[in-house]
């Protein structure tokens, strides 16, 4: 699917922004996403997990670059009700931690999430690129 869905809110996850900052394979498919940054919506923790891949596998200036956009949207803190539900979450759909506090945040804010990641496939509200 290389749309973007009706949905107000959408959260893309790391592995969509890292394809698009870097060009990498399926950047294309996730350029649609970026159109309307109005409706993007960032968990703090896509905010930490793309930072780390920026500076480990490429520069520093792309790294802060990244911050410096992200920071013009809105980001979810993770709060209590996002940690509570990410535990529920991680245990009915088996995700990972870092996994489950993304899409929680999702839930949360009534967004669906994009990604490229196959273990989001069956889970509601997620359109898989």
């Amino acid at each position: 699917m290389t749309t973007p869905t009706d949905s107000k809110s959408i959260v893309i996850d790391s592995s969509g922004w890292l394809e698009y900052i870097t060009a990498d394979a399926k950047a294309d498919l996730f350029a649609p996403f970026f159109e309307d940054q109005s409706r993007i919506v960032i968990p703090a923790l896509v905010l930490y997990e793309v930072r780390k891949v920026l500076l480990q596998r490429y520069t520093t200036t792309l790294a802060d670059n990244f911050v410096s956009d992200a920071l013009r949207l809105r980001i979810v803190p993770v709060d209590e009700r996002i940690a509570l539900s990410a535990a529920v979450l991680g245990i009915d759909y088996q995700l990972s931690t870092a996994d489950a506090l993304i899409y929680a945040t999702c839930r949360r804010e009534k967004a669906t999430l994009v990604t490229s990641d196959n273990h989001f496939r069956e889970l509601p509200s997620v359109m898989l690129v």
